[in-house]
């Protein structure tokens, strides 16, 4: 059984997505970034970089335990070990799929959580940051919105991980202040894929929360 430790966030709930979708048994060990407990040795173990989620499978590679932490890393590590279509075996559609999973990694993460930063009951009005993240968000969401005008998903027609990774972060709409009916492809996207059980069961882990 792998060993998911997480919290309830967009990157945490990635994971847990990805684990029902590929059925794959998991145990969940909950890490209260708000107490500080991805700080603490042996969190940093499996994660040195003191970010959730991380998971230590102990049937990895050459049947020898295996530490994984960056939420990229974990959702190809899991795909390959299942040989999921999640990440196409198929070389076009792979880089494809890679393409807007890297695009999720270095653009929406960093920029949605630097929206909620300073646009969700933030500690302190700074509203130049507000005004930048904000913009740069919407910016993101005009690109989502043009690809899913092209394909069902965001790798065209394929549902993959890199609809899996992006999903959480757009669940949270709300906390960077984005109607979703400005953005009618991503909003049917987005109202689809909540409708997949294995969505609804991974943004339940650890727990729902908005």
């Amino acid at each position: 059984m792998i060993e998911l430790f997480t919290w309830a966030t967009p990157n945490g709930r990635k994971v847990s997505i990805m684990l029902e979708e590929l059925g794959l048994e998991y145990n969940v060990n909950e890490v209260n970034i708000g107490k500080g407990e991805q700080h603490e040795p042996d969190f940093l173990a499996i994660s040195p970089n003191n970010r959730i989620p991380g998971i230590i499978d102990p049937d990895g590679p050459g049947g020898k335990p295996i530490k994984m932490f960056e939420t990229g890393a974990i959702l190809i590590y899991l795909a390959e070990k299942t040989k999921s279509e999640l990440y196409p075996s198929d070389m076009r559609k792979r880089m494809e799929v890679t393409q807007w999973l890297m695009w999720q990694m270095g653009g929406v993460g960093p920029m949605f959580g630097q929206a909620h930063v300073f646009m969700f009951k933030p500690k302190e009005d700074v509203p130049q940051a507000a005004d930048r993240y904000h913009k740069e968000t919407k910016r993101l969401y005009k690109v989502m919105n043009e690809q899913l005008g092209k394909g069902r998903y965001l790798a065209n027609d394929d549902y993959s991980i890199a609809d899996i990774a992006t999903f959480p972060w757009v669940d949270r709409n709300n906390r960077h202040q984005v109607d979703l009916a400005e953005y009618p492809n991503v909003k049917r996207w987005h109202e689809e894929l909540w409708e997949r059980p294995a969505v609804k069961k991974g943004m339940d882990v650890p727990f729902y929360n908005t």
